[in-house]
């Protein structure tokens, strides 16, 4: 596989590096029209995201993905945690969770599987009993009136100590990132498969850009791994 490199440019930003990693059928899905999850896929891929987490400060999700798919979001590799221990680090990244209402379950696996940081990122209109229970379980931070300021987010990661940021969606998150500037490269691998589904997510929603607002993308390389093929983008800014 093409050797993983982050943190170019991390420096200069005045917010952490961001980069999205998703996994995509061949028709841009990254899930049934029933929201379930279906394997896109295979070991070297796996093992690829896996190195990625390793290497990354934090990574982040949507409410959506906690509640459909429950993740842990920690490193499976027993060494690659090791090496995380060995650098003084805990051995998985901070596991973010963007959740403008608190709706994030208190018995979700990212609270009860693998130590590390934990953040719940909430708006300021979230109902206080439900961020009074995550603040038992995470470090709480509110911003933004009635969802998530992202860019205040962000900034707020940064003065933690949060340098690098991997995205794993869904595709809400994907399309306030981006939509905000806020994404320096992006990673997509495109699985052999098509899901179909008018409904069926892809890799953003939202609104959705207009014509005269389109994001470019830089074409950084492509991979082919097993069945699929993995590209890596560079996003343009000022377009």
């Amino acid at each position: 596989m093409l050797p993983i490199k982050l943190f170019s440019g991390a420096r200069k930003m005045e917010k952490p590096f961001i980069f999205i990693n998703s996994a995509m059928s061949a028709d841009g899905k990254l899930s049934t029209k029933e929201r379930k999850q279906v394997r896109i896929s295979g070991k070297l891929d796996f093992e690829r995201v896996d190195e990625l987490r390793a290497q990354a400060d934090a990574i982040m999700v949507g409410i959506g993905t906690v509640l459909s798919d429950d993740p842990s979001l920690t490193v499976k590799s027993q060494e690659r945690r090791a090496a995380r221990k060995a650098a003084g680090k805990d051995e998985n990244p901070v596991r973010i969770v963007v959740d403008s209402s608190a709706r994030t379950p208190l018995d979700a696996d990212i609270f009860k599987k693998g130590e590390g940081t934990r953040i719940i990122a909430v708006s300021n209109s979230a109902p206080a009993e439900k961020v009074r229970k995550l603040e038992e379980k995470a470090v709480v931070i509110r911003t933004g009136t009635e969802k998530v300021d992202l860019e205040e987010l962000v900034r707020k990661l940064k003065e933690m100590g949060i340098k690098t940021i991997m995205v794993e969606g869904g595709a809400t998150l994907n399309w306030g990132m981006l939509s905000a500037g806020l994404v320096d490269e992006i990673y997509t691998f495109v699985g052999n498969l098509i899901i179909g589904g008018k409904t069926a997510p892809t890799f953003t929603d939202g609104e959705g850009f207009t014509e005269a607002e389109l994001l470019g993308l830089e074409l950084l390389s492509a991979e082919k791994i097993e069945d699929g093929i993995l590209l890596k983008w560079k996003v343009k800014k000022g377009n």
